[in-house]
């Protein structure tokens, strides 16, 4: 992870014997990443040269020791802070263990809760960044968008352990509820025209995977695929498609789907959910979706009746399923992705056919990456324009026509749309 890779393809790669150490790691580790804000400030108060000043390994097992004292109650405080100790000596020398093991302690002795962070009232960015354990440069931003009380909300959610859905491709949410309760799966039905299921527990999803023809999909991203929204014959071309919950979702409306992805490795998941995909799809189904490696700056299709761009972006809409991001993201970043994300659209414009149809989407919550990156667009394009989408309910429109799925408003993970229509002449 500190070598760039993402928190979950790091531990999705890692191999362990028995089931519950997965379980027990995960918790850890992602925990530690999710509220590594409220961490840091704790120990920071206890270090007498500030945090930073410690090596990065140490660091880490001071997190790691108090994430356990704070919020496993599996592990007793004696036995988080000796292993924390033990820890930062075999990493950075028996020199260290005393001022962990002092560190440690104080937190013990004086405790961790809510009342030892800045007032919300007094000084809310401090109260948000720090027990909400969001980056400031962030909070500020979105304070400045948004209530106190919607940033709130937004910080708690990025905060909890992200649910788990399944977007069911051809049976309708209660019939598959039905089916999963057969083999003793709770779910319930999300409705809301996501056509998603909420499973109650974590470790029934590969279960889940082999009772109904579905993929793994927030409702948010569900959404999208809703949004978009192509005419029973339009073939379709979605040309950032990895991991694929998009582009089977749209073949299995019957669309014909070339999925591309400039990542050989990723590209590899969209292939094997379509193949998982097709061998449920039963008697007379067939599923259309075509892979092929391709950059989506220099799109390998053309003429295309939908092209549907699911942009790298920041992702500030999917912080609860990576914790990991929020530490990782920069203003100049932030810059960065929306020069590609311009540059990507142009490219990708140029394949529409005329009177096809241009669907830009992010899973991010910045004015610049979504709403901001189309009015750009259009001011380059002319020969484009909004169209809304007919597939979802007006709560989830802009006043544009736009899909604006905001995780303080619905619940769901965030998501930004826009069908772009291409003019004949």
């Amino acid at each position: 992870m500190r070598r760039g890779r993402r928190l979950d393809r790091a531990f999705a790669d890692r191999e362990f014997a028995d089931p519950r150490d997965r379980a027990w790691c995960r918790e850890l580790v992602f925990g530690i990443e999710r509220l590594r804000g409220r961490l840091d400030y704790l120990l920071d108060r206890r270090v007498r040269r500030g945090l930073g000043s410690l090596d990065v390994q140490v660091r880490d097992a001071l997190r790691i020791g108090l994430y356990e004292i704070l919020y496993m109650d599996g592990v007793p405080e004696y036995a988080a802070v000796s292993q924390a100790v033990a820890l930062a000596r075999s990493l950075a020398g028996p020199g260290i263990g005393g001022l962990v093991n002092a560190v440690l302690r104080a937190v013990v002795r004086e405790g961790g809760g809510e009342g030892h962070f800045p007032d919300p009232s007094a000084d809310p960015l401090g109260y948000l960044s720090t027990w909400g354990s969001h980056p400031r440069w962030l909070v500020e931003r979105w304070l400045a968008r948004w209530s106190f009380g919607d940033v709130q909300d937004l910080i708690e959610r990025n905060n909890r352990v992200p649910p788990i859905h399944l977007r069911c491709l051809w049976d309708s949410p209660e019939r598959a509820q039905e089916a999963l309760a057969s083999e003793g799966i709770e779910a319930e039905p999300i409705g809301c025209g996501t056509g998603c299921v909420l499973l109650h527990e974590h470790g029934t999803l590969v279960k889940s995977l082999e009772v109904v023809a579905s993929v793994v999909q927030d409702p948010a991203a569900a959404l999208v695929v809703q949004y978009s929204d192509p005419a029973p014959d339009a073939r379709v071309a979605d040309l950032c498609a990895a991991p694929g919950g998009k582009a089977v979702t749209l073949g299995a409306r019957g669309n014909v789907v070339l999925a591309a992805d400039v990542s050989r490795g990723r590209l590899g998941l969209v292939r094997e959910n379509v193949r998982r995909v097709q061998q449920m799809a039963g008697q007379g189904r067939r599923l259309r979706v075509h892979t092929a490696q391709a950059d989506a700056l220099a799109p390998a299709v053309d003429q295309m009746d939908m092209v549907l761009v699911d942009v790298p972006c920041t992702g500030t809409g999917t912080l609860r399923r990576n914790p990991d991001v929020r530490w990782k993201l920069t203003a100049v970043r932030l810059a960065d992705l929306t020069a590609l994300q311009g540059r990507i659209l142009d490219a990708c414009a140029e394949v529409v056919a005329k009177e096809g149809v241009l669907v830009y989407s992010t899973c991010s919550l910045e004015a610049e990456e979504n709403e901001g990156q189309v009015d750009a667009f259009l001011r380059r394009r002319p020969d484009f324009r909004i169209e809304a989408g007919s597939g979802v309910d007006a709560r989830y429109l802009d006043g544009l026509g736009q899909l604006s799925v905001l995780p303080q408003a619905f619940g769901f993970d965030g998501a930004f749309a826009a069908r772009l229509r291409r003019s004949y002449s």
